[in-house]
């Protein structure tokens, strides 16, 4: 049973569905301050993945991890991993401030990254990837997992490939969260070490925009922040939207927040809208409100009709065994470096233009 009160321990689980034999590719787990680097574990796991090292600063961090997953050896150290010539690829999911950090240290040391979103908290530190990427030809990759580990998701961007809802016009996004937060680290409440909530949460919606829409790039046309309702946590922001434009004319508005009431029944009422020019989709991620507690419902209007369909443990997670394989082949199947950036950049962008209402 995948854990749903908090998001920050949501980590889902599939069906095996190996691309490579046991051994053939080996990864460690370093850096494990957001719980998302278990959903990470299980989806490269999943997909044939050796898990061979973890390492974390914290010691009790690093014994809970390996008690999940017993063939993951303790570390002394993270040079211990990185000098490995057996790891292939480096899976973290540190202090959002300290992820580009980590990644240019795996880089350097040959491996390939793969890191729990956000992937940077300055452009900055966007830029020293960039450049690190050109100069190793690494890959410095992200988990967003509100599309890459939501089967809804992937569902709907079947349907948009197939052309079920024609040309894809405009993306509108919610993603709010339960802020539990008693359970929240103390770096969870400092704005240098998060960037802000458009920069954080706000990357998913930005992503998820850029692959439905088929933008290869957009501009941030507005945005905002604020906090209405955690003044004991003067640099936290508890709601952001943001309006944006992609390169092929289509539009997103999306907003998150860290207002979700206890009364629902899972950590955040996550939706997405896709407006096409013969239909639309709408995903109820996670839960359908006061009808059914269970998650991945996609509504597909189109043409033909109206049709929904539950799709929970019907599609799979491709991303994994793609990610496997790109590291491998030195491909780009399961997204590009390209890609992974821009929504990067973008989120970044709209954070550091944000109005702040006071």
């Amino acid at each position: 049973m995948v854990q749903k009160s908090d998001g920050m321990n949501y980590a889902p689980k599939g069906k095996p569905n190996a691309v490579v034999k046991p051994g053939e590719f080996v990864f460690a787990a370093v850096a494990l301050d957001h719980g998302h680097i278990y959903g990470m574990t299980n989806g490269l796991l999943e997909a044939g993945a050796t898990l061979k090292w973890v390492y974390d600063r914290d010691p009790a961090k690093a014994a809970a991890y390996a008690a999940k997953y017993p063939q993951a050896k303790i570390a002394a150290s993270e040079e211990e991993v990185l000098q490995d010539p057996e790891v292939r690829l480096i899976a973290g999911a540190a202090v959002p401030s300290e992820r580009c950090a980590l990644g240019l240290r795996a880089m350097d040391a040959g491996k390939d990254y793969f890191t729990d979103k956000a992937p940077f908290t300055t452009l900055e530190q966007l830029e020293s990837a960039k450049q690190k990427v050109k100069e190793t030809g690494r890959k410095y990759m992200v988990y967003f997992s509100e599309r890459l580990h939501v089967e809804a998701a992937i569902y709907a961007g079947q349907l948009i490939e197939q052309g079920a809802i024609g040309k894809v016009v405009q993306v509108i996004g919610f993603g709010p969260h339960r802020l539990s937060a008693p359970s929240r680290p103390e770096w969870f409440f400092k704005k240098a070490n998060y960037c802000g909530i458009l920069g954080d949460i706000g990357s998913h919606q930005i992503e998820q925009f850029l692959f439905y829409a088929g933008c290869k790039d957009a501009k941030v046309l507005h945005s905002k922040v604020a906090n209405y309702n955690n003044p004991e946590y003067p640099e936290l922001e508890d709601f952001g939207d943001a309006t944006l434009l992609g390169d092929n004319g289509a539009t997103q508005y999306f907003r998150v927040d860290w207002l979700t009431p206890d009364g629902l029944g899972t950590w955040g009422d996550g939706r997405t809208t896709i407006l096409g020019t013969d239909g639309y989709i709408e995903l109820r991620k996670y839960i359908d409100v006061a009808r059914d507690k269970s998650g991945d419902h996609v509504y597909l209007v189109n043409h033909t009709g109206e049709h929904h369909f539950e799709v929970s443990g019907q599609v799979g997670f491709p991303f994994f065994g793609e990610l496997i394989l790109d590291c491998i082949n030195r491909t780009e199947k399961a997204m590009t470096q390209e890609h992974a950036f821009k929504a990067a950049e973008l989120c970044l962008k709209a954070q550091e233009q944000a109005i702040v209402i006071q």
